[in-house]
Formats: C-alpha cells, sequence, structure tokens
C-alpha cells in the first residue's frame, strides 16, 4: 500500500473521531445524547476518545518516518482538521461521526501494524 495513502487515511479517521469524541464530552448535561447520560456511556466516549488519539499519535510517527516533514505536520493542523469538522461532523453530526470512525479507526490500528 502506498504509504501516503495509508497516512491519510489513518490519520484522517482518528483525528475525526478524537475530535467527535471531545466536542460530545464539551456539551452540557441537558444537550448530551441519552447514551451518554450514564457513567458508563461517558466512560465509553471517553476510551474511544482516547483510542483515536493513540492511533492518531501512530499515524503521525508513520507519516513522519515514510513521508517528507511537511506532510504529516500539515496533514495534523490543516486538512485534517478542516475536513472532519468542515464535512463529517456537520454532515453526520458528532454521535454518529464517532461511532462511524470507530470501526474505521480499528481497522487502521491494524493496517498501521501491517504496513509498518
Amino acid at each position: 500500500m502506498e504509504p501516503l495513502f495509508l497516512f491519510l487515511f489513518t490519520g484522517f479517521v482518528s483525528m475525526s473521531g478524537a475530535l467527535s469524541a471531545g466536542q460530545l464530552n464539551k456539551l452540557p448535561d441537558e444537550e448530551k445524547p441519552a447514551f451518554m447520560q450514564s457513567r458508563n456511556g461517558m466512560v465509553t466516549v471517553i476510551m474511544i476518545g482516547n483510542l483515536a488519539a493513540l492511533t492518531l499519535i501512530g499515524s503521525l510517527a508513520y507519516g513522519f518516518r515514510t513521508l517528507e516533514w511537511w506532510i504529516p505536520l500539515s496533514s495534523i493542523f490543516l486538512s485534517f482538521p478542516a475536513v472532519s469538522v468542515g464535512i463529517t461532523q456537520r454532515l453526520f453530526g458528532d454521535k454518529v461521526n464517532l461511532f462511524l470512525m470507530l470501526p474505521l479507526t480499528l481497522a487502521s490500528i491494524g493496517l498501521l501494524y501491517y504496513y509498518w
């Protein structure tokens, strides 16, 4: 697999999952979705966000190792957040985006492990 495509896929889905988890955690208690009203729901969102953030760190390490330094650096600050917030979170909403990115983040972990 082409390193650039692997980096862009794994970085985007993990950044999108982490940002969605962060947005859900910042909501006031009365605006949180029903599943987050319990303690287990909140812990689940936090754990998914942490898993996505760790995958993002792995994706960045892979990107810095295999690509030019400016590609991962510009992607982490410009491309990934802009596409995530500008398109996927507006299109799906934070809750759906989080649970849509969860299986993709898990697949990203396997892809990073396999191709590294």
